[in-house]
């Protein structure tokens, strides 16, 4: 019996290796390949340093120092883990940002789009108690401003806010149930990178000029195999260089400081990639409005699929829309700048004005844009 008659061996054979490729993908599509490779990576690491990790206010810190000095190989481990979720976050915005530019949201992409929204806010939620579990200074106040935030809902805020400590404060119940959730979170990623893949196999990849070209494809298999894999390779470089020789920069210099709930922080931040949402929560003076949002600024994501209106999916062909987007990815870099700083001006009215113009952007500016533009491209034929 032949291999690929197997159903499994088939089913791999169909989705890996001839699956059809639009000719004129551009190393950008290399970025949904390079997250799941980092993925990979995340969750393998993650296991062994549950080995030896300790959920436990009084000793976790320690162990995490045992880790890295004592275990064979665990510095390695470590740096690898925490610096690898840096990058995981760095290459899903550099997808986030090329499905924008290119539209990968539009007709008949819906579910896949929205899939991935999916993917990014459950990566939010476990980088986030992932942070904690090193118990340094900053992990412990992060997790308390961060879950105390639940409180502003009306009613039931405060319970929550409870029942998630385990307790009337972040201590040992929290940190057990953080760990469990972080454990359990990327294997919940992994399936919905498994239903995401099925929505792109569903109507196939897009490409940078936005139409149809499954007439006018290759297999993926050995061509962008190897275009995916010298992106790897690149990606492993960059890597190694920050693994190596700044294992400690992306992280925060008080979360080496054991944790100690009487001395609080100067400045209480949460890590580089939450920053753009941090700064939207803290343009708005009002708590709960804050907490909403900051929400809503992941939320409205889903939404884009069903608001645009434009004719063509690439930007290439948009060249009013192409300045705006621009101006919106520093708008992002903005708002990461302002979560930073601390809470004064001029910073609070720079982070409200870049928060008005990261909604009016998501939410007015790309259905308006398509409808301008079509109705342009109709006058003109």
């Amino acid at each position: 019996m032949r291999i690929n008659k197997i159903p499994i061996f088939s089913v791999g054979q169909n989705h890996l290796i001839d699956y059809p490729s639009p000719k004129n993908i551009s190393y950008f599509w290399g970025f949904g390949l390079l997250s799941g490779f980092i993925l990979f990576v995340q969750i393998v690491t993650g296991i062994f340093l549950a080995i030896h990790y300790t959920p436990n206010v009084s000793i976790a810190f320690i162990s995490v120092e045992h880790i890295i000095r004592d275990v064979f190989s665990g510095w390695l481990l470590r740096y690898i883990h925490s610096n690898g979720a840096s990058f995981f976050f760095i290459v899903v915005y550099f997808h986030i940002f090329r499905g924008l530019f290119y539209g990968s949201f539009v007709n008949p992409r819906e579910a896949l789009w929205c899939s991935g929204v999916v993917i990014f806010i459950l990566m939010m939620g476990t980088g986030f108690i992932g942070y904690v579990l090193p118990w340094g200074q900053m992990s412990f106040w992060g997790a308390t401003v961060i879950t105390n935030l639940i409180s502003a809902i009306p009613l039931v805020g405060d319970s929550i806010v409870l029942w998630v400590w385990g307790g009337f404060s972040v201590d040992n119940p929290t940190l057990n149930r953080f760990f469990s959730l972080h454990y359990l979170f990327p294997f919940l990623i992994v399936g919905f990178v498994f239903l995401h893949l099925a929505c792109l196999h569903l109507h196939g990849s897009n490409n940078p000029i936005g139409l149809n070209t499954y007439n006018n494809s290759i297999p993926f298999y050995p061509y962008f195999f190897i275009k995916d894999s010298l992106g790897i390779f690149i990606l492993l470089i960059v890597f190694s260089f920050f693994l190596f020789f700044y294992p400690n920069i992306l992280g925060h210099p008080d979360n080496y400081i054991p944790a100690n709930p009487i001395v609080t922080p100067a400045h209480i931040v949460p890590e580089w990639y939450f920053l753009p949402f941090y700064a939207i929560l803290r343009s708005i003076p009002h708590k709960l409005g804050g907490v909403i949002i900051m929400f809503g600024a992941i939320l409205c994501f889903i939404f884009i699929p069903f608001i645009t209106s434009s004719e063509f999916k690439s930007t290439s062909f948009r060249p009013l829309f192409k300045k705006l987007f621009w101006l919106f990815v520093v708008d992002c870099f903005v708002l990461g700048w302002v979560g930073q700083n601390e809470v004064e001006s001029p910073f609070i009215e720079i982070g409200q004005i870049s928060t008005l113009y990261y909604f009016v952007f998501l939410l007015v500016i790309i259905p308006i844009t398509g409808r301008f533009e079509s109705s342009v491209i109709r006058y003109v034929k």
